[in-house]
C-alpha cells in the first residue's frame, strides 16, 4: 500500500530525490551558522537579487522577526548545499480569518523574492514540496510574496499543487520600472521625452542659480553612519515625516536600513547619494550596487527644493553615473509611478503565490480570497458586504 501525503497524493507522485536531504532551522544560533552555506548557494545560483543575501536576510530578520519563527530550508545534495528556501511562520489574517502562516522571509520594505537553487532544480523543488508537506500540521496556508515573472518557484510550485489536486491562487501585485542599461548617456536621454528633457534642462539651470548643483556619493568608511543620518533627515523631511511613514519615525525601520548599511559597505554593495546645491543637500537615495546592476532602494527630498523637482534631477546624475560605470541595469523597485515610467518604459512583474491544503477551513479560505471576495469587489455598490462576508467566514471557520 503507498503511504500518501497529507494532500491524498502518493509520495511516488513527486519527484523522487533520494540524495537530496531538506534540514530546517528554525532557531536563531543555527541560522548565523548557515552563513557559509547560504552565501555559497547564492554564489553558484549566479544570483543578482541582492534581497536573498545572508546579508539582507540576517538584518531583516534582527530588525522584524519578534513574533515569528524561522522556518528555513537547506535543501543538501549528499554533504553539498544546494538550495536556501528563506521562510518562516507566522500567525496573520487573510480575508478576516485568523490563519497559521508558512511565507516567505519579507514585509513591505522587501522588494522581490525567491528561492535560492544552485543546480538540480527538478529535483530540488520536488524535495522541498514533500518537506513542505510534511509540515502540514504546522500551517493553514503558504504564502510566497513578491516572486519576480520567470521564477522557477512561481512555475514549480502550482504545477505541484495541480498535480496534488490542491487549490493555490496568484495574485499580481506591482510591476516594478527598470531601465536596461546599453550604449551611453547621451544616446539614452535623446530617448526620453521632449518635454521632460526640457524640465530637466530649465529646472537645473534654476537650481544652479542657487548654487553648483553636484552629486555625491558615500560606501563605506567612518562617514558612513553620519551620511546616513542626513539621508534619512531628508528622507523624512516632506510628507513621510509628517504621515510617520519615515524611516526615522520607526525604530525597527532605522535599525535595518543602518544596520544594512553597515553590512553592505562592508561588501562594497550600499550607496548613500545627494544631489548638492552648495554646501545644502536638496534630494537623497539610498541604493544598492551588486553584481553590475542598481537598486533604488530609498529616496527622499528637501520639500524646500520641491519646485526644482530635486529627485527627478537627482535620477538625471544618477543614470548618467551608472551608464558612465558601464552597469547593466538600473532598477527603481517598488510600483510603477509616473516619475518612474519618465525613465524606464520596462516593468517587471511581480506575484504572490498561496497554496491551501485539502481542510476544510483552507479550501473556505481559497474560495473567499480568490472567489468571493473579488466578486463582491467588482461590484462597487456591494462592496461594504466583503466586509461582512468576511466576519461571517470568520465566526464560521474560526477554531
Amino acid at each position: 500500500m503507498k503511504q500518501a501525503t497529507s494532500f491524498g497524493v502518493p509520495w511516488s507522485a513527486l519527484t523522487a530525490a533520494p540524495d537530496f536531504t531538506v534540514e530546517t532551522i528554525t532557531d536563531y544560533q543555527s541560522f548565523l551558522a548557515l552563513e557559509d552555506a547560504w552565501t555559497q548557494v547564492h554564489e553558484e545560483a549566479g544570483c543578482d537579487n541582492p534581497f536573498l543575501t545572508y546579508e539582507w536576510m540576517r538584518t531583516w530578520w534582527e530588525a522584524f522577526g519578534r513574533g515569528k519563527e524561522l522556518c528555513i530550508l537547506l535543501v543538501k545534495q549528499r554533504r553539498d548545499p544546494v538550495a536556501v528556501a528563506p521562510l518562516m511562520f507566522d500567525v496573520g489574517r487573510l480575508v478576516g480569518m485568523k490563519v497559521r502562516r508558512l511565507e516567505s522571509i519579507h514585509n513591505a520594505h522587501t522588494p522581490r523574492f525567491d528561492f535560492l537553487v544552485s543546480r538540480s532544480a527538478d529535483e530540488v523543488y520536488g524535495s522541498i514540496w514533500k518537506h513542505l508537506l510534511a509540515l502540514r500540521p504546522h500551517w493553514d496556508v503558504l504564502q510566497l510574496n513578491q516572486l519576480p515573472q520567470g521564477s522557477r518557484t512561481l512555475e514549480a510550485f502550482p504545477r505541484f499543487a495541480e498535480q496534488a489536486g490542491v487549490r493555490y491562487g496568484i495574485w499580481h501585485s506591482n510591476e516594478s520600472p527598470y531601465l536596461p542599461l546599453s550604449g551611453d548617456w547621451e544616446s539614452y536621454l535623446a530617448t526620453l521625452d521632449s518635454k521632460h528633457r526640457s524640465n530637466l534642462r530649465n529646472r537645473l539651470k534654476r537650481l544652479g542659480g542657487i548654487g553648483p548643483v553636484s552629486l555625491s556619493t558615500a560606501t563605506a568608511g567612518p562617514d558612513l553612519d553620519g551620511m546616513l543620518e542626513e539621508g534619512l533627515r531628508i528622507e523624512a523631511a516632506a510628507w513621510k515625516g509628517k504621515a510617520g511613514t519615515a524611516i526615522c519615525c520607526q525604530p525597527e525601520l532605522r535599525q535595518f536600513y543602518s544596520s544594512l548599511a553597515r553590512r553592505f559597505a562592508a561588501r562594497g554593495w550600499v550607496r548613500l547619494q545627494f544631489l548638492n546645491v552648495g554646501d545644502r543637500r536638496a534630494a537623497f537615495a539610498y541604493s544598492i550596487c551588486y553584481r553590475g546592476k542598481s537598486y533604488l532602494v530609498k529616496i527622499g527630498y528637501d520639500p524646500e527644493f520641491s519646485v526644482y523637482s530635486p529627485f527627478n534631477l537627482l535620477c538625471r546624475f544618477l543614470l548618467s553615473d551608472a551608464f558612465e560605470e558601464g552597469l547593466s541595469e538600473f532598477d527603481f523597485l517598488g510600483e510603477s509611478m509616473d516619475w518612474k515610467l519618465r525613465w524606464a518604459r520596462e516593468r517587471r512583474p511581480h506575484y504572490w503565490l498561496y497554496i491551501f491544503p485539502n481542510a476544510l477551513r483552507c479550501r473556505l479560505l481559497h474560495s473567499a480570497k480568490f472567489r468571493l471576495i473579488p466578486l463582491l469587489k467588482s461590484f462597487v455598490p456591494l462592496a461594504p458586504s466583503c466586509e461582512a462576508l468576511e466576519g461571517l467566514l470568520n465566526a464560521w471557520v474560526s477554531p
